[in-house]
């Protein structure tokens, strides 16, 4: 935490739920209105997940997006993928291409119980006012799981 950041912002915002514990969306749809968080001042953000497959193959896909923009800033509702860059090969005389994508990320359980793992640290740098994690069934589509993310900011 930054110095001077007011106590009630650390002890209010520092872990926030980025996702109550519900089954996905059904057919593998992302989550229609994700939640989003403040994490205005914010360096860092880990995700705590819970994953629970409802069916053989079960997988949970997620994307972070970020806003620039405070909620109340009506001038523009502007979401940003986390992105994922490939570098391009160096070769002596000539240019290197490197490629980027915007990035989503799939876990595929290993089990029917309950299952969880931390992603992260997300580097947010004190840029970022918003943040939201949508979520999706991307193994049995057929059978949405259960996932539960908790967002701890530092």
């Amino acid at each position: 935490m930054r110095p001077n950041t007011p106590a009630l912002f650390a002890s209010d915002l520092r872990i926030q739920e980025a996702r109550a514990s519900a089954a996905l969306p059904a057919a593998g749809a992302f989550d229609a209105s994700p939640t989003e968080l403040v994490c205005a001042d914010m360096e860092f953000v880990l995700l705590y997940i819970t994953y629970t497959r409802a069916g053989a193959g079960g997988a949970v896909t997620f994307k972070v997006e970020v806003s620039p923009r405070t909620a109340d800033d009506a001038t523009l509702e502007d979401w940003y993928q986390a992105g994922i860059l490939a570098g391009g090969a160096v070769a002596a005389g000539s240019d290197t291409t490197s490629a980027i994508q915007r990035e989503e990320v799939e876990y595929q359980a290993t089990g029917a119980g309950a299952e969880t793992f931390v992603y992260g640290p997300v580097e947010l740098r004190s840029t970022v006012e918003r943040l939201r994690i949508p979520c999706a069934e991307s193994g049995a589509v057929g059978t949405p799981g259960t996932v539960q993310i908790t967002a701890v900011f530092a």
